[in-house]
């Protein structure tokens, strides 16, 4: 089992995600903040190409296109499936800044059956 939100948990959810299907325009550099953890703030970015994870890492990226910023609790239940991510971005309990149509053009993926398995899949090695 992997700590949510370490390094190793981020290698982890990398590997399980290359079985994801390549989605054509789903290009993206994303800045994530997660406040209020049991170890304090964490950093860490994706740089996703045509729905394909190349990088998941600790630490801060020089030019995000898209900055997510959300509590710690908030994290873990969107990563439970708890707390769907559009509905956590429309109630503002995710803050957004950079390019807000990117995200937008985004948002549907999270509803896609593929990523709902990569969910359960990366819930299954999680720890919280």
């Amino acid at each position: 089992m992997a700590k949510f939100l370490s390094q190793e948990w981020l290698d982890e959810t990398r590997k399980l995600a290359e079985g994801q299907p390549e989605r054509p325009g789903a290009t993206v550099r994303m800045q994530y903040v997660v406040t209020g953890g049991p170890d304090g703030d964490v950093k860490y970015y994706w740089v996703l190409e045509n729905g394909k994870l190349l990088e998941s890492s600790l630490g801060e990226m020089s030019d995000p296109q898209v900055t997510l910023t959300q509590s710690y609790d908030d994290a873990v239940k969107i990563q439970k499936g708890e707390l769907d991510a559009n509905a956590a971005f429309m109630q503002g309990r995710v803050k957004v800044t950079g390019d807000m149509a990117k995200l937008m053009s985004l948002l549907p993926l999270t509803n896609a059956p593929e990523y709902k398995v990569l969910q359960t899949q990366i819930g299954e090695v999680t720890e919280y």
